[in-house]
């Protein structure tokens, strides 16, 4: 299939649906930011020494430019230094949103096979492509399951009792 010379323009439910999701991944990256800082300040103790609080404070400045597979990475490794319980579900559930959210914001849409539904074109580091035509209401579900994911992890952000904050963050 040749290249077009412009997009095809998404209808407006696709089009917000889809401005819906990558919102919802924008707010999964900062409950993911706040859960590390959260939880790596937790680690440190109250006795950290200054060469470890520095480091530390070092460390949670890169966090704003961290991708989201890494954000998930140090996120779960830090739950599980801190023996969080029961990371069974984020385990599965956010290396498959890394996946979607990935496909959703990189993806060239074309209209897809059937009336109401849109083909992502994008194929993946590993060179797969995503095998089926999307709709809005598969959106939406992406949308829910990444908030869903995103309130269990603000759930382990609050267990530590320090709420997260990040280089950056307003007062």
């Amino acid at each position: 299939m040749a290249l077009p010379r412009a997009p095809d323009r998404l209808p407006d439910e696709m089009a917000a649906g889809l401005g819906h999701a990558v919102a919802a991944f924008g707010f999964l990256e900062e409950a993911l930011k706040r859960a590390i800082f959260s939880l790596t300040r937790q680690g440190l103790g109250e006795d950290a020494g200054d060469h470890a609080l520095h480091a530390w404070l070092r460390r949670m400045e890169d966090l704003a430019d961290d991708t989201l597979g890494t954000l998930i990475d140090s996120f779960l490794a830090a739950a599980r230094r801190n023996a969080v319980g029961d990371l069974d579900s984020l385990s599965r559930s956010l290396p498959e949103l890394r996946r979607l959210r990935n496909l959703l914001c990189h993806a060239s849409w074309r209209p897809g096979a059937q009336p109401g539904s849109w083909h992502p074109t994008f194929i993946n580091t590993r060179g797969e492509r995503h095998p089926h035509d999307m709709t809005a209401a598969e959106i939406a579900e992406i949308r829910d399951r990444t908030l869903q994911a995103a309130r269990q992890v603000v759930a382990v952000m609050r267990r530590t009792g320090i709420e997260g904050e990040w280089a950056g963050t307003d007062p």
